[in-house]
């Protein structure tokens, strides 16, 4: 029976043809745009995550608050954090490890062509090595630098592939300028997925203090604690330590201590939000969608009530009628919802490519199976809900009147 009310409600919708594609636009528009924008959040999210560039989350962040103008974090603040600040986080029982990063602004001049963008430093000894496992650099090409290098510079990724604007490729071995000063490339880092890290020049400390003077501010301070359990006890010691330092008074801290777990929630919960105004946008014609399958529904059961005198005149009972017109509504809604999955994953693909060329990323592009059997039951869901009071409506005409009619 269910067979059969299936097979001709296909046939009925195929008859109305024209009428019936319009009733799908709604479903089909709401459907796209809820997958397509689940697959973008995605990925979107996967993006901001490589974005910071770090291969641990147990680390704590500490730059300066109070900034008076635009730059890299730390730089430009009020009152900056200075090497006297580090070397006392360091003292703390509660600190494996604390190590100084600075993030300059600047030129560089290769192929007769400038660029603007920003230079860090790389610390010496121990320090290096905790620095490269956290960035987890690896040279594509060249080499890393080492302890006593002098003039030297390991650029990111991107000027391996032409693509920050020299008009060339850089490779081991060329002289770039750096802020009036130049220094030879002695290696290229491999892909971090991230368009801060891979437009960044290293130098060793002594380098990047030479043509940025420096002294003795720190942009930011990473901070290992002895144990990655007790991180949060970490941070109090270090909150307490520097508002003494500082002397400024609790709630009213010109510095910000943070993990790179914390930033990364914040985005997230931003990227969230957002993901669900839009998805209570498309929600909308959803819900324009299904009135607009109870419209069509019902205008069939009045085009068709001699159809139904006929059917129930030969026997046909009131639920076999129901089920007839309820089947119908559902198909309406799946067709709808399928041909909306489908179209919202492939704007999710393109919007996912899209992403890995804006940020120079490798997010894998993947199909989300549960995605579209969800967004497949909910519409189906959707049109049999639409359906259910016209085809109540149909399943209790009565078989003589609609005869007559």
């Amino acid at each position: 029976m269910i067979k059969d009310a299936f097979v001709l409600s296909i046939k009925n919708l195929k008859h109305r043809g024209l009428r019936s594609w319009l009733t799908l636009l709604g479903i089909f528009i709401g459907v796209a745009a809820v997958v397509s924008l689940i697959s973008l959040g995605n990925g979107l999210q996967a993006a901001v995550s490589s974005q910071f560039g770090v291969s641990s989350t147990d680390l704590l962040t500490i730059q300066a608050s109070g900034i008076t103008g635009y730059g890299p974090p730390g730089s430009g603040s009020v009152i900056p954090l200075t090497t006297r600040d580090l070397d006392a986080i360091k003292k703390l029982s509660s600190v494996k490890r604390a190590v100084g990063r600075d993030i300059v602004p600047g030129k560089l001049i290769f192929n007769k062509k400038a660029i603007f963008g920003y230079a860090t430093n790389v610390p010496d000894g121990q320090d290096r090595k905790f620095v490269y496992e956290q960035i987890n650099a690896k040279p594509v090409v060249g080499r890393l630098l080492k302890d006593g290098d002098v003039g030297k510079v390991v650029l990111g990724y991107n000027f391996y592939t032409n693509s920050v604007g020299l008009g060339k490729v850089v490779l081991p071995g060329n002289t770039v300028v750096i802020e009036n000063k130049s220094f030879q490339v002695v290696g290229i880092l491999d892909r971090q997925g991230s368009f801060i890290f891979d437009n960044v020049a290293y130098l060793n400390s002594n380098d990047l203090n030479q043509i940025s003077g420096y002294g003795d501010k720190v942009d930011i301070i990473a901070v290992e604690p002895v144990d990655k359990n007790e991180i949060n006890k970490t941070k109090n010691d270090i909150e307490n330590l520097l508002l003494q330092r500082r002397d400024v008074k609790r709630d009213a801290e010109n510095f910000e201590i943070s993990t790179p777990q914390a930033s990364l929630d914040q985005v997230n919960q931003i990227i969230g939000g957002v993901q669900i105004f839009i998805a209570i946008i498309a929600s909308i014609s959803i819900f324009i969608g299904a009135i607009g399958i109870v419209n069509t529904m019902t205008t069939s059961v009045l085009e068709r009530k001699s159809d139904i005198g006929i059917m129930k005149s030969i026997g046909a009972t009131n639920f076999q009628i129901f089920l007839q017109f309820f089947i119908e509504s559902s198909l309406l809604g799946l067709v709808g919802g399928l041909a909306g999955a489908l179209f919202g994953e492939v704007l999710g693909i393109v919007g996912t490519v899209g992403i890995n060329s804006l940020v120079k990323g490798q997010l894998p592009i993947t199909i989300n199976i549960g995605l579209i059997i969800s967004a497949l039951f909910g519409s189906f869901l959707i049109g049999g809900i639409a359906g259910i009071v016209p085809a109540i409506h149909a399943a209790k005409q009565n078989p003589v009147e609609a005869l007559r009619d």
